[in-house]
């Protein structure tokens, strides 16, 4: 319909089938079919053909009208589809257990090379982003999966090894370490869901000494020997001068798998899904990164 709509304008000001064939470029008989096409489709006569060359009827007339406000309308939806600079609003959900402070320099890469995004970001579990993304209030969610729940088209961005952490004392004594709980942050929190699973196999229980939200207090009551906690491996260089130390308390540490879920109506916003997931991808490989939460 619209290539009839635009050989109808263009006869209109040609006013001859023979210049609206050269300027398309196609034959007469096609230009003539195009606008008979287009008269059966509507249901009223465009040309009065008894003149030579055919006019316009007053139909004819209203239907340019509308024909030319309907191929605006379609140049603009193209422009906007095809526009350079990604603009508008994007919202971004980031998993809880990568939430820290750091990755501020990371979202601001992000701003910075699009001034004319607006970001929203939130942050929560896993199943809650996953389960915001699904019903589309966010058009790209970051988040960590141990294998065990099915994220359909997720783009996996990196991996996140958890390893487990106590103080010195305690790394020290292993029986000291067996009647030791964890400090872990609440449910859901998919760490703390892969170290239960990961116990379950021992036979283990998972004992819960405290439930933090915080990152810093549940490092800081780890070191003080009140239980034993989460890290991810790359962190334990910096933090074994604090009096932490990674202990083999469970057979080895945690894989996570970071995964990216996004919109599949992006459009010129995938530019901006890349940028992020670039960023994300550097930040998990310990490129400028500092302590981290592992829930």
């Amino acid at each position: 319909m619209i290539e009839e709509l635009r050989t109808f304008v263009l006869f209109a000001e040609e006013g001859s089938v023979q210049k609206v064939a050269q300027r398309l470029p196609l034959t007469q008989p096609a230009v003539s079919r195009q606008i008979q096409r287009l008269e059966q489709a509507l249901g009223v006569q465009l040309l009065d053909r008894r003149q030579k060359p055919p006019k316009l009827t007053p139909m004819g007339h209203e239907v340019l009208t509308r024909s030319r406000d309907i191929l605006d309308a379609v140049k603009d939806l193209k422009a906007i589809a095809t526009v350079a600079e990604p603009e508008g609003v994007f919202r971004l959900g980031l998993v809880n257990g990568l939430a820290h402070d750091r990755l501020a320099g990371n979202i601001a890469a992000v701003i910075a090379r699009f001034p004319r995004l607006s970001l929203r970001l939130a942050s929560g579990w896993s199943s809650e982003l996953a389960e915001q993304h699904r019903l589309g209030r966010l058009e790209a969610a970051i988040i960590l999966s141990d294998g065990s729940r099915f994220y359909g088209a997720a783009e996996r961005i990196g991996r996140e090894e958890l390893v487990v952490v106590g103080s010195h004392d305690s790394a020290a004594s292993s029986a000291r370490q067996a009647l030791t709980g964890w400090v872990l942050s609440p449910e859901p929190c998919d760490a703390r869901r892969s170290l239960a699973a990961r116990l379950a196999q021992q036979n283990r229980p998972l004992v819960v000494a405290a439930e933090i939200e915080h990152a810093g207090l549940q490092m800081a009551l780890v070191r003080e020997g009140l239980g034993l906690g989460l890290m991810p491996k790359r962190f334990i260089d910096r933090h074994r001068r604090d009096g932490i130390v990674e202990i083999d308390a469970i057979g080895g540490s945690l894989n996570l798998d970071v995964l990216m879920l996004r919109s599949p109506h992006l459009g010129p916003m995938t530019k901006v899904a890349d940028t992020i997931a670039a960023e994300i991808r550097n930040f998990v490989a310990g490129q400028d990164a500092t302590e981290q939460r592992g829930g």
